[in-house]
């Protein structure tokens, strides 16, 4: 297993601010505001990233394209949701990296004309980021926020140049 990116200390901070829009409020308050907004925009595809966000998307009507899991919550062991998918995949990723198989599984899941769920074995945080990279423009990439709520990131051009640069800021720490 190659690790691609690792996560820098200077950079925790940092990625523990919202890369979206924070939509603050209950599982249901989120939800209700997060169906509007895709009926607003209609975004090309929805990922997920985590197993609360993923869940709750499912019992709330919305299917990502693309659901990113890894069976924990807070970074504590849950029973798996049940999330339908057309195909699924497995990868390693370990706690403050991206591996260059999680890297791989994501950009070419968002090619797929499927739902596509990738299991994480680790930890799936900072795949965010990767997802970023990869979905087309105007996709929403939605991830937990803890305690707060969620976060819609609109994946722009700008958002995609911000993620290769946080990416580029890992890479050069993993080589270091």
């Amino acid at each position: 297993m190659a690790v691609k990116y690792r996560l820098p200390l200077e950079l925790r901070e940092k990625l523990k601010k919202p890369i979206g829009v924070l939509i603050r409020g209950s599982f249901n308050e989120t939800m209700k505001r997060f169906k509007e907004i895709v009926e607003e925009e209609k975004p090309p595809r929805i990922v997920s990233v985590g197993d609360t966000v993923s869940k709750n998307l499912v019992r709330n009507n919305v299917f990502p394209q693309l659901l990113i899991v890894d069976n924990k919550v807070m970074r504590k062991k849950i029973r798996p949701a049940v999330l339908a998918a057309d195909a699924t995949l497995q990868v390693e990723n370990p706690p403050g990296t991206i591996t260059e198989e999680a890297f791989t599984a994501i950009a070419k899941a968002l090619k797929q004309n499927c739902r596509v769920k990738i299991v994480v074995d680790g930890e799936e945080d900072l795949l965010t980021l990767v997802a970023v990279l990869y979905a087309p423009e105007n996709s929403f990439v939605v991830y937990g926020q803890p305690y707060e709520g969620i976060v819609v990131v609109k994946v722009t051009e700008k958002k995609k140049v911000e993620a290769a640069e946080i990416l580029k800021a890992m890479e050069n720490a993993s080589k270091s």
